[in-house]
């Protein structure tokens, strides 16, 4: 439907503009005034507004500044009898799609109400395609039954509500990226860029032309201008994931960009400014990484104000099932299947397996799965050889004199003792976190 609103108090001008509009296929809605008009935008879904400048209860230039404030995907086209060049140009500024001289300018009404209309459509195309993405990205979005899962979702949501910096750590796989998606969708910067940069994925001279830009010239291939993604996150978000893989010397630089707000493009002498909120991700321990100078301490700290750890999968168990009827449903309509039923074995091996590659790797499992089964049921037979057959020495018991039973009564006490702090464990038993990791594996401990 292409709606258009006449407000004018001249009742056959109305009627005529009316008739005009309505042969082009639009439908038309009238009022006589301000008030009454106002009462039709609220009652109607309005595209186009053709407007009288001068009206019996008000001016249109300054009825323009309500309309775009209560509905502003509404274009307004004013409508004067006199050609006054200052209320034009104060139209314009009120946010107005054309301003009009009745008469002299009647041949121009019609291809501005579809220039209007069009400009209508692709602002309401662009809104939907917006609330898309902030439905994906939202924390309803997030699967999980698991307490702990439910903890990390309230911290983020706490912190998505400021512009503070925040630290995402965890395992590969963990959906730390979804997560930063999820706090900046949730943010005041919303509807402003969020950009996304894996630290790992180049070479240092590469990586510090995608974070800080370059001038043209200022290398073999620079040939022209680029912005960085430090400028293009502007206003908005920045994410830099497995930021622990990145170069101490463009830690330096990044440390004085979140001090000062300034950056230097590769090739420039001159600073630039950027205004984002920065969130980082890593797999690594970086207050180890710091500690061993593999990382830079006052980078750490700078990053380190709001950190959130996302468990590993085989830490929240229950949050398998739920996630299984999400990727099963997903895949199968995917590839035009039968929603598939689950059969409890096959579930419990999932369950029961150890996940080092964590929600990822549980995803590509049931995208193969759903691909291979026959039938309208999941079984065990579907499932990759290492999960069919995983060994149960997990779950086997050892001797009480045994060396790997006092290793692993050692190894609870001190998680016990730092109340489930991985780093503070590794560190007082002086091994690194992966090792510690690798152990708790071993040895089932939750």
């Amino acid at each position: 439907m292409k709606n258009i609103l006449i407000i004018d108090d001249e009742e056959k001008l109305r009627g005529l503009l009316a008739r005009i509009v309505k042969s082009e296929g639009f439908d038309v809605i009238e009022a006589s005034d301000l008030k009454s008009g106002f009462k039709k935008l609220e009652q109607n879904d309005i595209d186009v507004l053709l407007c009288d400048a001068k009206l019996p209860d008000g001016n249109g230039v300054d009825f323009l500044q309500k309309i775009k404030a209560s509905f502003p995907l509404t274009e307004v086209i004013l409508l004067t009898a006199y050609g006054n060049i200052s209320d034009g140009v104060q139209a314009m500024k009120n946010g107005a799609f054309d301003y009009i001289v009745k008469g002299d300018d009647n041949d121009k009404i019609i291809p501005l109400l579809y220039k209007a209309f069009e400009k209508v459509q692709l602002q309401k195309k662009v809104k939907q395609l917006e609330k898309r993405i902030s439905d994906k990205y939202s924390f309803d979005t997030i699967i999980g039954k698991s307490k702990a899962i439910e903890q990390v979702i309230d911290l983020a949501k706490k912190v998505s509500k400021t512009n503070s910096t925040v630290l995402l750590s965890g395992e590969t796989g963990t959906g730390k990226e979804v997560f930063a998606q999820a706090i900046h969708e949730n943010s005041s910067n919303a509807s402003k860029s969020f950009v996304a940069l894996n630290c790992s994925t180049f070479s240092k001279e590469i990586l510090e032309s995608e974070l800080f830009g370059h001038k043209q010239g200022a290398f073999t291939g620079a040939i022209k201008d680029k912005k960085g993604f430090i400028e293009e996150a502007n206003g908005g978000t920045l994410f830099l994931d497995e930021i622990g893989e990145m170069p101490l010397e463009l830690q330096a630089k990044l440390l004085r960009v979140l001090e000062t707000n300034e950056f230097i493009p590769v090739g420039d002498t001159t600073p630039k400014k950027s205004n984002f909120r920065l969130i980082a991700a890593t797999n690594r321990d970086l207050k180890v990484e710091s500690d061993e100078h593999r990382f830079r301490s006052d980078l750490y700290f700078r990053l380190n104000i709001f950190e959130i750890n996302i468990p590993p999968l085989r830490e929240r168990v229950k949050d398998i099932a739920p996630l299984v009827d999400f990727f099963v449903d997903k895949f199968s309509t995917s590839i035009n299947k039968k929603t598939l039923q689950i059969e409890d074995n096959f579930l419990h091996k999932l369950e029961a397996y150890h996940w080092p590659g964590n929600v990822r790797e549980l995803k590509n499992v049931i995208e193969r799965a759903v691909i291979l089964a026959n039938n309208d049921v999941l079984t065990l037979d579907v499932l990759p050889y290492e999960i069919q057959h995983q060994t149960d020495n997990q779950n086997k018991s050892m001797s009480a004199f045994s060396m790997n039973s006092v290793e692993k009564l050692h190894i609870q006490k001190v998680l016990n003792y730092t109340k489930g702090n991985k780093a503070e464990t590794a560190r007082l038993l002086e091994i690194g976190i992966a090792t510690l990791y690798r152990k708790l594996d071993e040895y089932n401990i939750q």
